[in-house]
């Protein structure tokens, strides 16, 4: 235990501590309330219940859609453009200069090596489409839109720290002031991402979005594919919980990037009428693997609220039950705890485990289908996620099968737990009474 203590606690220091990984990993979740306001829109819109299109457009007109869709494509269609400006912004605050100024030049750099024109797209005068085309603005720019970030960032920052800027007399506004010192930092940035421009388009990826699609983005993407990669993504992040290191927090530095571009991915395929095909998006993650927070211990809440015999889960269990249900399980983390007790390790360790492998199968055998694009936050309830993110009962069906073999994966050691607890409280109240035996004394006798 100690060995292992030993390494991976290292490990999970410099990642956490890592200014590149914290900025992608905070950047990314700038995004997440208009993320998720545009799944409400397109949740909306396809609501899984037979004839809900055809009600709403009995009072709201035919095509109604339309107007939910547009919503929704400014969010997911645009999502490159909402990280390049987050990790940019995110950055910027560890390397400690201007946020929005880094994170404005980085849009900008981004846009520039962006393809403007589309052959494949002409009008009926035979003239092509000029513009930027979601398809380069949504999944197939994430891993761009991270790299155009921190190098746009990281030559801001160099010019400011080596203080190549424009100093205006004092008396000058700050607003002018800021501007003026940001021009120099700004322009070395851009310049570099003209001629980055300049020497891709003329190579045989066309430009720089093709080259990295390709070289990293489609590799690194067909590995979150592969049928280990959310088992190990699962056992990593509990590990790392049962070390008192907020899991999520480490893993997702590398595996979130992938979970976005496979959720988003099967956006763009529902949206192009073609079938959803990738199983490890972050839904399936949040709500079939591990909800009710890391180790995935809603069933643990349960039992302790109506089994345990010892008072101290059981009024655990009761304080910790409304915020388990919303996926919150900090108190069960840390006051049962589950943070380094051997006794806990093997059910918190394998129950995400347990789910994942239970929901690849269900995926496979097709008793449930590939969860949609839609994104929910991570605290929505079990059953209700189950259904809004697959629009089947059986994800339902799947979610309760799966709580109820967390429980009885649980239950021996929440026994051993629990009797472990209950003979500290009776010794303790066995001590407590000698103790007010011992103090009794004839003075407390009183004769009337």
């Amino acid at each position: 235990m100690k060995s292992l203590e030993k390494f991976l606690i290292p490990i999970a220091d410099a990642l956490s501590k890592n200014k590149v990984l914290v900025a992608i990993r905070d950047g990314f979740m700038y995004a997440v309330p208009v993320i998720i306001v545009g799944s409400l829109f397109l949740l909306i819109s396809n609501f899984p219940i037979e004839g809900w299109s055809e009600m709403i457009a009995s009072f709201a007109g035919k095509g109604w859609e339309k107007y939910f869709d547009a919503a929704t494509s400014v969010t997911f269609d645009c999502y490159a453009l909402l990280s390049v400006f987050g990790i940019a912004y995110a950055y910027a605050r560890e390397k400690g200069v201007d946020k929005i100024e880094a994170a404005v030049v980085s849009l900008i750099c981004f846009l520039m090596i962006t393809p403007m024109s589309h052959a494949a797209f002409v009008n009926e005068k035979g003239k092509a489409f000029a513009g930027f085309a979601f398809s380069n603005l949504g999944t197939k720019g994430i891993f761009l839109a991270m790299i155009v970030a921190i190098v746009a960032t990281e030559i801001f920052a160099f010019a400011i720290k080596k203080k190549m800027v424009i100093k205006l007399p004092d008396g000058v506004p700050p607003a002018v002031m800021d501007s003026f010192a940001a021009l120099i930092p700004a322009g070395l940035s851009m310049l570099v991402f003209f001629f980055i421009n300049m020497i891709f388009a003329n190579t045989s990826f066309g430009n720089v979005h093709d080259f990295i699609y390709q070289v990293l983005q489609a590799p690194l993407v067909g590995l979150g594919r592969s049928q280990g990669f959310e088992v190990i993504y699962q056992f990593l992040s509990t590990l790392f919980w049962f070390f008192g290191i907020n899991g999520p927090a480490v893993t997702n530095t590398i595996f979130s990037p992938i979970h976005k571009a496979l959720t988003l991915e099967n956006y763009e395929l529902a949206k192009a009428g073609l079938p959803m095909t990738n199983v490890f998006t972050a839904a399936f993650s949040d709500f079939f693997c591990n909800f009710g927070g890391g180790g995935s211990t809603l069933g643990l809440v349960i039992m302790m609220t109506f089994l345990a015999k010892s008072k101290r889960l059981k009024t655990l269990g009761r304080m910790a039950l409304p915020a388990g249900i919303f996926g919150i399980n900090e108190p069960i983390i840390f006051g049962f705890p589950m943070v380094l007790n051997v006794i806990m390790v093997i059910p918190f360790l394998l129950c995400p485990v347990l789910n994942t492998i239970l929901g690849q199968i269900a995926t496979a055998i097709g008793f449930i289908p590939v969860t949609s694009g839609v994104q929910l936050s991570w605290t929505t309830p079990i059953f209700v996620s189950g259904y809004l993110t697959t629009g089947s009962v059986n994800a339902v069906i799947l979610q309760l099968i799966m709580l109820v073999s967390n429980m009885l994966l649980y239950y021996p050691f929440l026994k051993l737990q629990d009797n472990k607890y209950l003979e500290e409280e009776l010794r303790l109240a066995n001590e407590k009474k000698k103790d007010d035996i011992d103090e009794l004394s004839f003075d407390d006798l009183q004769l009337d």
